[in-house]
């Protein structure tokens, strides 16, 4: 008898799902969230809004794209990069 492949928990995962675009957990966003990490904090709050809203109204060309599992959908987690903001210019 061939053994079973082990299944993967969600919660071993923290929630997280993989980081690529995926038009199935795309139509179940609920939710959006933004990271922004230490070494872009010099952006400012007016052109973080405008770099948010664009990433996130293109997801799939985000550089890091994470797909949180919520109770009733998704949220969408993208981290902003150097090379988004470099696009977004």
């Amino acid at each position: 008898m061939r053994p079973r492949a082990r299944e993967v928990e969600l919660s071993e995962l923290g929630g997280r799902m993989n980081e690529s675009f995926d038009p199935y957990r795309e139509a179940l966003v609920i939710e959006t969230k933004t990271v922004w990490p230490a070494e872009l904090a010099s952006v400012p709050p007016a052109d973080r809004q405008q770099i948010e809203a664009a990433l996130h109204a293109d997801p799939q060309r985000a550089a890091q794209l994470e797909y949180v599992r919520l109770h009733a959908g998704f949220c969408r987690q993208i981290t902003v990069a150097a090379a988004d903001l470099d696009r977004l210019k």
